[in-house]
């Protein structure tokens, strides 16, 4: 079977909406002979093509008539698992996605326990900022995003309300995982964490 056959085949195993990247089958060939092969997916149209090095198989939407775009988080924990990075959502993505915010983030930013780098497309761009590995690599993913999130705040936006939307969306697992994990954090973190985990 050729290169291109047997990655075709593992396209299909695949969910539409997936992200792919060039080194998921360095197992099969040589990355230029993966690059190539991928092409030709990208071609017949099996592919589309983020970025250098990163596809993914599209998704048709029945309702728009149309391809959805690509889903920039799944860009990021793409890249993170190509690179072994750890990740977490940062800034307005963690507002947003804790239901702080409704507004849709210009910049997808992430801490990551990897360098700092920045990816781009379009009108997208993910940005990966560096943290210690003690700051992200030992906790969970639900912890370091609540810590970001009341961080973006900032001390004064802290209200009842944020505290309460927080209660509602984290679950009781969640909260005594993170009111342990957050332990070290700054104080007015810690004090604010500690308001919506034991209340």
């Amino acid at each position: 079977m050729s290169v291109t056959m047997e990655i075709k085949d593992r396209i299909k195993e695949l969910m539409p909406g997936e992200i792919i990247m060039t080194s998921d089958f360095v197992d099969l060939s040589s990355i230029t002979t993966v690059r190539k092969c991928l092409g030709r997916c990208t071609d017949d149209g099996i592919l589309r093509r983020v970025f250098d090095g990163v596809y993914e198989k599209p998704k048709y939407s029945d309702l728009l008539k149309d391809y959805i775009p690509t889903d920039p988080e799944k860009v990021a924990y793409a890249l993170a698992r190509n690179y072994h990075w750890t990740i977490a959502p940062s800034g307005d993505i963690a507002l947003n996605k804790l239901g702080l915010t409704t507004q849709v983030p210009a910049v997808w930013t992430y801490v990551s326990d990897g360098p700092y780098r920045v990816f781009a497309w379009g009108n997208i761009r993910i940005q990966f900022k560096h943290k210690a590995n003690r700051e992200i690599s030992l906790l969970s993913k639900q912890t370091v995003m609540v810590v970001e999130a009341i961080r973006a705040l900032g001390k004064e936006r802290i209200t009842a309300g944020v505290i309460a939307q927080l209660q509602k969306k984290l679950s009781d697992d969640d909260k005594a995982i993170i009111l342990v994990e957050a332990a070290q954090c700054s104080e007015w973190i810690y004090e604010t964490i500690r308001k919506v985990c034991t209340s």
